[in-house]
Formats: structure tokens, sequence, C-alpha cells
């Protein structure tokens, strides 16, 4: 997957198509991403020991990976992700500046 936790990431597709915000959580096997103040949904919530009350929450769903794109931090606009080794490493690069990520 080409996005890491705590990148900065524009919406492309969807109901928030050109928001952006911080990724919080990665699901790499659904390639799925929550983004911070993202795709808001109301969850129904059931009274438990944490919640006395119940109610209804607003909270973040996950959206495809394939919906957002990597803001580049050097130009502020979104970027496509390349991947090459630089000292035996394999480092994440924006195609659009070249300019490493990692």
């Amino acid at each position: 997957m080409f996005i890491k936790t705590g990148d900065k990431v524009r919406v492309i597709a969807g109901k928030d198509k050109g928001k952006e915000g911080n990724v919080k959580k990665i699901f790499a096997a659904q390639n799925r991403v929550i983004v911070e103040g993202i795709n808001k949904v109301k969850k129904h919530q059931k009274p438990s020991n944490a919640n006395s009350n119940g109610g209804v929450i607003n909270t973040e769903a996950a959206i495809s990976a394939s919906n957002v794109m990597l803001i580049d931090p050097s130009t502020n606009e979104p970027t496509r992700v390349g991947f090459k080794f630089v000292d035996g490493k394999k480092v994440r690069f924006a195609k659009k500046s070249g300019k490493t990520l990692d």
C-alpha cells in the first residue's frame, strides 16, 4: 500500500471529494483507510459500561485507498506515488516532483 498512517491525503472520489485530512488508520488487507474528518457516519450505540447513555454518535468510516491521493509535502499538491531503492532501502517518492517522501 502506498499510504501510511499520518500521511496527508486528498479525497478524489465520493461524497467528500476535494476534502483533505490525515490518515488515522490503515486496513491493508481490505485496501481501506480511515481519514480524520472524512466519511462521517452516524453510529447507533447501545448503552454499556463504557458509554452508559448510548445514543447516536458521529464517527469516521473507512474509505477505499484508491479514492485518496497523497499530498506532496513540498508542493502541497496531490501526487501519484512510486517506489525506488535508495542506499538499499525501499522508499516512496512523489512522481510529480521526484522527491522522496520517506
